[in-house]
């Protein structure tokens, strides 16, 4: 036989799209429209509603950039109509090869009721279903013109102010129109065939035979009469679509899902509108389909309906009571999971947790994070600590040197904790459920012959709305489909508990889930990191103060304002705001809200701070951080003692020398620092030769996502700022100040060795104005280590210093929060921070032999897109460098930089809520229970990766403790926590946190 294959699928590609699909709407009339363009901000829906409008066309400009416009649209249904099922088709402008990312709207009755949104793939209201002929239709739609931002482009689009006020958009079709749904099904039937021949292999007897029927199928539409002869065409494609699947096929478990980012290439109030019309969508389908279920994960985006979509929320709380719309994961937002500090990461669970529970009674054991840019080696136990023990991504599919070797297995972390974790094969968390997706799943799937089933999101996200009445088809005609795998809609809970059945000994994963990309979000948007640091710390200083004051009876402690609070800066932990991925808009609201938390925390701070100090000044300094400071315990205020201060003389052959009796630094005539001796040690940190303290800046221009990626040939061009423009001794602070000159910037920093310390302070400030440059800060230093540590979330992660594989070469670029250490036996250097994460190091052999290790901070880049201004300005920076300084100095060290003790000092001493005679058991939040009970609340964790015991001794009246997890409720008995004496005596494994609840006595301050 002649092989005309080519020649049907030809065939089909034509007259599908062109004859087949366009009879879908067979008749149709124009509706009548009219318009109201909002002033400003999105208005009220009632104001919307009562708007007075302007006639307009089909054709007709509209929507200037981040503009609101009311539509309505009106008509009547033709009596020749009835018995038939009528539509209105809604077309915004729209461009359907982009779902989402441009024009949406937000179809309401006159009544102010939502009915669904309208997206590029998703332009129909269903009027009548059948119509009886007559009826008068009217909908409004709040439509929002959101720019289309071009990719990797430079633009002015990303903020209000420059965005301009040209329309960005033309109306389209705007039409009541007959839907006949017997060309629609055939539309699906040629898609799902179509789609399964081209994945079919060749020489398969399946694909020739799909062929056929198809080539069967077009020879009996009628082009001319497409509508009377579609049920004929069917009837060709009934055979090949009743085959079954084979016995061995891949199971795909459907879940309906948009991934919406909470902000990214649109402003966060823009969120709570996309959210409101996906979730209208759904609520919509799921009404129309019961085999459907939806999912829908960040309990923000609830609580954004619930407070500013009330009417739709009310439609999404009854799906989530029939068990048909999913409350996903158990986190407040989708966050970024490597820069979060400890508590912030407990709490993304905490209140994403609350949430769900308090509107829903709803707990998930899945953590949902397909999008986030890797995953940190301390989220685990987080995550278990939660409640829950799963986990699902599909990120690291986005590697770009090696491929992950596994798509369900076992992840551990630092403290041995293991989570059920799953990657979806399809790669995408947008399926569409396209021929070439489900394909792919099942070809792409790594654990074939230990297990047979995996998961796919479906659905287009970011304002495409959702899934879609198409993919819902195409699932079902796959159901049970030779040469496809099966696709059932799914929960989540249920494809994990079915995953983890059939899979006995899943392999194991240790450690960080790196991903090999993004990894330039560590330093973007250098003020949107530093105000998250800044604002965890100060929350923690609120909680503890606030804690102790209600715990003395002087004041109240402040629920709901930290609640709000802890909320805020959670929010902007989402994984576009945090890693500075997201538009200009985004991040100078984002700077502007740090602000307020900064000064609602402080006010806090303070009041507590003067109530416990007997509002009045004294000598009394208080300590916020878990190790005590010049004689000052951990929580608590007393007088401080510091040592000898810092003294600043000449060096030969120009510069200065630093000498506070504990460490001597020399800083060159450059400004730079060529020495630094620890004298107990015995140690030069800085290798003969070489300069610490150098700002070096490299040209950095990504291959793509600028904001986002740092590709490693930009250390091929490199500048070593070494020229000074001033040098300067400041002998009143013990101090030297550098300033230099580069490029459109300038760069002040100021040296000291403080009073009592073993550290060098570097305070960094830089007038920032490069375009495509990256910052870095480098110190060499002359120790021979094959790893290092770096901070993460209750703990620390090793990393090695080279690159003997791909897996090592490809960390170019990595996350520490406030500390890497590096260590030699019996001498260790570390470099704190207040405000940085991402870093890198390398190693070289010197021809004397020894080995020289350079640590360099990223501090800032100059990406052109999505923000073509990004961290123009000022920023400062503090870094400290501790040569001699063990494992734990540098978690001692690393709390300090970022709580330095605090002012006001007071005239009473406050005695601590809790003492800890462990170092390495570190306090990570002090706190009232959040149920308002008046318990008092004690996070600890294991610092220093080897085994602790401690005692707690509580500093009030207790009828006892219990062992909780992270919302505070209680867990079987923990033989890690037992009675004692004075308190409670710990026993902890490496890197274990525990939560311990307190009761106090009867008499005490209820807070």
């Amino acid at each position: 036989m002649h092989d005309d294959r080519r020649l049907i699928e030809d065939r089909l590609h034509r007259v599908l799209p062109e004859r087949i699909v366009p009879a879908i709407y067979p008749e149709s009339v124009p509706m009548a429209a009219s318009l109201w363009v909002a002033p400003d901000e999105p208005v009220p829906v009632a104001e919307g509603l009562a708007a007075p409008r302007t006639p307009v066309e089909p054709g007709a400009a509209w929507g200037a950039p981040w503009g609101t416009s009311w539509l309505t649209v009106e008509g009547t249904v033709p009596a020749a109509w009835a018995g038939r099922t009528v539509e209105a088709i809604v077309d915004l402008g729209f461009d359907r090869n982009m779902p989402g990312f441009q024009c949406e709207g937000l179809v309401y009755r006159p009544d102010g009721s939502p009915v669904k949104g309208l997206q590029p793939r998703n332009q129909w209201v269903r009027v009548a279903a059948p119509a009886a002929g007559g009826e008068r239709v009217v909908l409004h739609v709040e439509a929002a013109s959101n720019p289309i931002i071009p990719f990797f482009t430079p633009n002015p689009l990303g903020d209000k102010p420059t965005a301009g006020d040209r329309p960005q958009y033309r109306l389209g079709r705007l039409d009541l129109a007959v839907f006949d749904d017997r060309v629609w099904h055939l539309v699906q039937d040629l898609e799902v065939l179509g789609e399964l021949m081209h994945e079919l292999p060749e020489d398969s007897g399946r694909r020739h035979d799909i062929t056929r029927a198809i080539d069967s199928a077009l020879d009996a539409v009628d082009l001319q009469d497409v509508n009377g002869t579609a049920a004929a065409a069917r009837a060709c494609l009934a055979e090949v679509l009743a085959r079954p699947a084979a016995p061995s096929a891949h199971a795909i478990s459907a879940v309906g899902h948009a991934h919406i980012d909470t902000a990214w290439l649109w402003p966060l109030r823009e969120t709570v509108r996309k959210v409101a019309r996906t979730a209208a969508n759904m609520t919509a389908l799921l009404d129309d389909e019961p085999e459907f279920v939806y999912a829908m994960s960040q309990a923000a985006q609830y609580d954004f309906l619930k407070q500013h979509r009330p009417e739709v929320y009310e439609r999404v709380r009854k799906a989530v009571s029939d068990g048909r719309f999913l409350p996903a994961g158990g986190m407040w937002v989708e966050s970024d999971t490597n820069m979060p500090g400890s508590e912030a990461m407990a709490r993304q669970f905490v209140h994403g947790k609350r949430f769900f529970l308090a509107e829903f009674g709803i707990e998930n054991r899945e953590a949902w994070l397909p999008d986030t840019f890797g995953f940190a080696a301390g989220l685990p136990q987080i995550i278990k600590a939660a409640g829950s023990d799963r986990l699902l991504t599909q990120k690291i599919s986005w590697s770009r040197i090696n491929p992950f070797p596994h798509h369900t297995f076992l992840w551990e972390g630092i403290d041995g904790t293991r989570i059920f974790t799953h990657f979806p094969p399809v790669d995408t968390y947008n399926c569409s459920m396209q021929g070439h997706e489900i394909a792919h799943a099942a070809r792409n799937f790594k654990d074939k012959g230990r297990a047979s089933r995996s998961l796919a999101p479906t659905g287009w996200g970011d304002g495409g709305g959702g899934t879609t009445r198409e993919m819902i088809a195409k699932a079902a005609r796959m159901a049970d489909l030779e040469g496809s795998p099966r696709v059932v809609w799914e929960s989540p809970a249920d494809f994990f508990t079915a995953a983890e059945a059939e899979y006995e000994n899943p392999p194991v994963w240790v450690g960080e889930l790196y991903l090999e990309l993004h990894r330039a979000t560590l330093t973007s948007q250098a003020k949107t990191k530093q105000g998250n640091r800044r604002s965890e710390h100060l929350l923690r200083e609120a909680e503890l103060w606030a804690a102790t004051a209600a715990v003395r009876d002087r004041r109240e402690y402040p629920y709901a304002a930290l609640d709000r609070l802890w909320k805020t800066v959670l929010l902007h932990q989402f994984h576009d705001i945090l890693p500075g991925s997201s538009i200009a808009w985004v991040h100078r609201e984002a700077e502007r809200n740090y602000a307020e938390v900064a000064e609602e925390l402080t006010a806090i701070i303070e009041r507590a701070q003067w109530a416990l100090g007997g509002e009045r000044a004294g000598p009394n300094v208080f300590n916020a951080a878990p190790h005590a400071w010049r004689s000052v315990p951990a929580g608590a205020a007393a007088p401080e003692r510091a040592g000898d201060p810092c003294t600043v003389t000449a060096r030969a052959g120009g510069g200065f020398v630093l000498d506070n009796g504990l460490l001597r630094a020399e800083v060159d005539a450059r400004g730079l620092v060529v020495s630094v001796v620890d004298p107990a040690g015995g140690r030069e940190t800085v290798p003969a030769g070489s300069a610490a303290n150098l700002l070096q800046l490299h040209q950095d221009y990504p291959n793509s996502w600028d904001a986002w990626d740092v590709d490693l040939f930009y250390r091929n061009r490199v500048t070593d700022l070494i020229a000074a423009d001033s040098v300067v001794a400041e002998h009143d602070t013990g101090s030297v100040r550098i300033g230099r000159s580069f490029g459109s910037s300038t760069a002040e920093q100021t040296l000291t060795l403080p009073a009592g310390a073993r550290s060098l302070h570097i305070e960094t400030t830089v007038d920032w104005h490069e375009t495509e440059k990256f910052l870095k800060l480098a110190f060499p230093l002359d120790i021979h280590a094959d790893r290092y540590a770096a901070e993460t979330q209750f703990g620390h992660l090793f990393r090695p210093t080279h690159t003997n594989t791909s897996w090592e070469y490809a960390k170019f670029e990595a996350c520490n929060h406030r500390f890497v250490h590096f260590a030699e036996p019996g001498w260790g250097v570390g470099l704190v921070n207040d405000s940085t994460y991402g870093h890198d190091v390398t190693r070289t052999v010197r021809a004397d032999g020894g080995t020289t290790t350079t640590v360099r901070a990223s501090l800032l880049r100059a990406p052109r897109f999505p923000d073509p201004e990004t961290d123009h300005g000022v920023h400062r920076f503090r870094h400290a460098l501790l040569p001699g300084g063990s494992l734990g100095d540098a978690v001692r060290e690393g709390y300090r930089i970022n709580l330095a003790p605090s002012r006001p000092a007071v005239a009473e001493a406050v005695e601590p809520l809790f003492s800890v005679d462990n170092d390495a058991v570190v306090t990570s939040a002090v706190k009232l229970a959040d149920d308002g009970s008046g318990d008092v609340v004690l996070r600890v964790y294991e610092a220093h990766g080897g085994r602790a015991t401690a005692l707690i001794s509580p500093g009030f009246d207790t009828t006892g403790f219990r062992t909780c997890d992270l919302l505070e409720r209680p867990v079987p008995e923990d033989i890690s926590a037992t009675a004692a004496d004075a308190g409670v005596r710990l026993r902890l494994r490496p890197f274990q946190l525990v939560t311990l609840r307190f009761t106090r006595a009867p008499g005490a301050a209820a807070g």
